[in-house]
């Protein structure tokens, strides 16, 4: 997804310096975390599941101003970035638990190591 999007971003007619700076603003959703763990994973979850970056780079192509697909597709950047840092959706149970497996310094190993 992440090289998908880099592709993509470059047709959407948006400076580069642009994605530069706004790559990373979906992380101040895990601001979330000061609000305990189940708010956090909820914060954190909708900033990082693909149907919000899908309706602005929908909303950008079927209405014309490009300016909201380049801003999705920086979003889908961001997300396939972390997914393939192996950061997951998150639980509830905190910020380590996901849908792709524990994260952090103490993970269990997987079966078979």
């Amino acid at each position: 997804m992440l090289l998908a999007a880099l592709a993509a971003f470059q047709y959407c007619g948006v400076r580069w310096l642009i994605f530069g700076v706004l790559f990373f603003v979906p992380d101040l959703s895990m601001l979330g975390y000061l609000g305990g763990p189940r708010i956090g994973a909820w914060a954190y979850n909708l900033a990082h599941c693909y149907a919000g970056p899908l309706v602005l780079i929908t909303l950008g192509l079927t209405t014309g101003p490009f300016l909201a697909c380049g801003y999705g597709m920086i979003w889908c950047a961001h997300i396939g970035f972390d997914r393939a840092l192996g950061y997951g959706l998150k639980s509830p149970e905190g910020f380590r638990f996901t849908h792709l497996g524990r994260i952090g310094h103490d993970k269990t190993p997987a079966a078979g190591s």
